[in-house]
């Protein structure tokens, strides 16, 4: 049986073998040690992704705190260019014409995009309509505007296919002549002899919905990045910090952390971390990212770091961890996992168990409490994943931790105790009103078909609850420690438990050290 600890502990319990809490809380530290070694076996960039990814599901920070975070670490020594980088293709994406209209401000640093390059000149200056009812686009309609408006300085810069060029009057009464211009040689001679062109407002027109960025993203990152650190041109930065408001934390987390060195995310951390705040009167356990930021607001110096990662790998990566442990290049570290987890379970003989642990917890730092309780919830889920494999096992662990559940299947309320709250008559009298209905139903369709007694064969299928039972490994229960609310599977049951457990043991300590920090 895989004890889980749910019931309200009895602080003034003095039972418990001291000796056998020592023992437990250095087979913990043991287990960290061993669960650190394979983290890392493969760089710590893994471990820093997960922990990015578990930053992006923190809920309380608001849409201004966010913009300050993002805003300091971006505007901070040395200059972020990697970051900036990821971020500026964000607004690409998300904002295209915000990051056009900057171009149509700059329209002249766009010279040196087309200089030389032919294949971006036919993409954006090409797009001459054919007469029939479409329009020229892009940098064909900017070319045609500027070249009308200002036919007296740049007519003869114009080069055309034919054997003669077309005059002005002729091109304005049939545009789609310009079907005719080439295009290339024509863009090349305004490159080299009309500079008025770069800089015009038909030109800068042809920008300002972003479109022309995708020719090149990496070109205009660059292009972006330069007028951010260099020209520290304050219309981008007013859009970026729109931006950042504007966009939801999550979505900034996992774009952007994944840029940051393992120094810069530190910094990030050290940032964020001004904004946490979970030692409110009302704990927030139900919520997933409850638990980090407590984690967080003990956050610290490179070890605290270090204590972050595997404790986050602990509680939200637990399935990717028991993977690593059964993986073949780590055999003996499989050994010692299951040796460790085998001797903490034979020390762990009583309700006392976890009492004491909780009471070394309120002597220790919040991260070093929290290391050592989600080391614990990890040697459940552990015990979980390789004991309870089959439908009875799972019931058994239920019923033993007084946890009562709905088979989802079957719908049947258990207590722990094991008795159904529907009563034996009351289920007879269900199961006979079933077997009526049966055999109304096999009677009305023998009379739809009894002039094709080729189906009377299928008529006879038994339709009944064991017919529907679901096959092993697929069983799904509904449990009372979330009010029902959820059908898990045996794959989550696991993870859900041992978060349940986590979340609980973290809510009676905070109770308690809030008790005893008001001499309560």
């Amino acid at each position: 049986m895989v004890p889980l600890f749910l019931s309200e502990p009895n602080w003034d319990d003095e039972t418990g073998d001291n000796e056998a809490t020592q023992l437990i809380i250095s087979l913990l530290h043991q287990l960290g040690s061993v669960i650190w070694s394979l983290m890392i076996s493969g760089g710590r960039s893994v471990a820093q992704l997960w922990l990015c990814n578990a930053v992006s599901s923190i809920s309380s920070i608001s849409p201004y705190q966010q913009r300050e975070i993002f805003m300091k670490l971006l505007t901070s020594k040395p200059k972020r260019r990697d970051l900036a980088s990821q971020l500026l293709q964000m607004v690409f994406e998300k904002r295209p014409r915000k990051a056009g209209s900057v171009l149509a401000k700059k329209s002249y640093l766009l010279e040196k995009f087309f200089k030389g390059n032919p294949k971006r000149i036919m993409q954006w200056f090409s797009n001459f309509g054919d007469g029939g009812g479409l329009e020229h686009k892009k940098g064909a309609k900017a070319l045609s505007k500027f070249a009308f408006a200002n036919r007296d300085i740049c007519w003869e810069e114009l080069e055309w296919k034919g054997k003669h060029g077309q005059s002005p009057a002729m091109v304005a009464t049939k545009p789609h002549y310009f079907l005719d211009l080439d295009v290339q040689r024509t863009v090349e001679n305004f490159l080299e002899n009309v500079p008025e062109f770069w800089s015009s407002s038909e030109f800068a027109e042809s920008l300002k919905d972003g479109e022309i960025i995708f020719i090149d993203t990496k070109f205009f990152v660059e292009l972006f990045v330069d007028l951010m650190y260099k020209e520290d041109f304050r219309d981008l930065w007013e859009i970026i910090s729109e931006f950042l408001k504007e966009e939801s934390f999550s979505s900034l987390c996992k774009h952007l952390l994944i840029s940051l060195e393992e120094g810069e995310f530190c910094i990030f951390l050290e940032l964020l971390c001004r904004y946490i705040n979970p030692t409110k009167e009302s704990l927030q356990f139900g919520n997933p990212s409850y638990l980090l930021e407590f984690m967080l607001y003990g956050y610290g110096d490179s070890k605290s770091f270090d204590n972050l990662l595997l404790l986050n790998a602990v509680i939200d990566q637990r399935r990717q961890l028991l993977r690593l442990v059964h993986d073949e290049e780590y055999q003996d570290e499989n050994e010692q996992v299951k040796s460790i987890v085998s001797k903490i379970c034979k020390s762990s003989s009583n309700a006392y168990t976890l009492v004491s642990i909780l009471k070394e917890c309120i002597k220790t730092k919040t991260t070093e409490a929290m290391k050592m309780l989600g080391l614990y919830s990890w040697v459940i889920y552990y015990r979980m994943s390789e004991e309870c494999q089959t439908r009875e096992s799972w019931e058994f662990l239920f019923l033993s931790n007084g946890i009562r559940f709905r088979k989802s299947d079957k719908y049947s309320l258990l207590h722990h105790e094991g008795s159904s709250e529907e009563s034996e008559a009351e289920a007879n009298d269900r199961q006979s009103i079933r077997r009526k209905k049966k055999k109304k139903s096999r009677k009305k369709r023998r009379r739809e078909f009894d002039d094709n007694n080729i189906f009377d064969g299928l008529l006879d299928f038994d339709t009944s609850d064991s017919r529907l039972e679901l096959q092993s490994g697929n069983e799904s229960w509904s449990l009372s420690i979330d009010d029902f609310s959820t059908s898990w599977t045996i794959v989550d049951l696991p993870e859900h438990l041992s978060n349940h457990c986590l979340y609980t043991w973290m809510k009676w300590l905070a109770s308690k050290q809030r008790n005893v920090a008001y001499g309560w």
